[in-house]
């Protein structure tokens, strides 16, 4: 199920694709804020999940990475709505679903694409022994 980059990116996109839509239909169509504009609301939800997209729709490993950070700020509203809102609880409940999806699809393409790739971290152990033997040489 996760071995193929290729299977991460096609789940990556779609969720990603899910929560951008999902963003529009909640805050525009199914709930929007009464006091402020609802326009407003959705474009302000929108544009942190713009920022990735082009790196995404292109395949770039180390932009699905980053764009993990970007969705945690959607996984914190969902979780904050979850507790503290019970009229949109199952709002915050698809959303905290779809955020979860991407995160760890997301997660799984940038790794399975770094190992395709030859890149990657090293571990610790091998930057600790790089270390060691660059500062015992001098």
């Amino acid at each position: 199920m996760f071995s193929s980059p290729s299977t991460m990116r096609i789940a990556a996109l779609t969720s990603y694709l899910a929560l951008t839509g999902w963003v529009i239909l909640w805050h525009g169509v199914l709930s929007p804020h009464p006091h402020v504009n609802a326009m407003g609301v959705t474009i302000a939800w929108l544009l942190p999940l713009l920022f990735p997209m082009k790196g995404m729709l292109t395949g770039n490993a180390y932009t699905h990475a980053w764009a993990n950070f970007v969705l945690m700020f959607y996984f914190l509203h969902a979780l904050t709505l979850l507790i503290v809102d019970e009229g949109e609880r199952w709002l915050a409940f698809i959303e905290l679903v779809i955020t979860s999806i991407a995160f760890v699809s997301n997660t799984y393409y940038a790794k399975l694409k770094g190992k395709e790739l030859g890149i990657g971290l090293k571990k610790l152990s091998m930057v600790e022994k790089e270390e060691k033997a660059r500062y015992e040489e001098k």
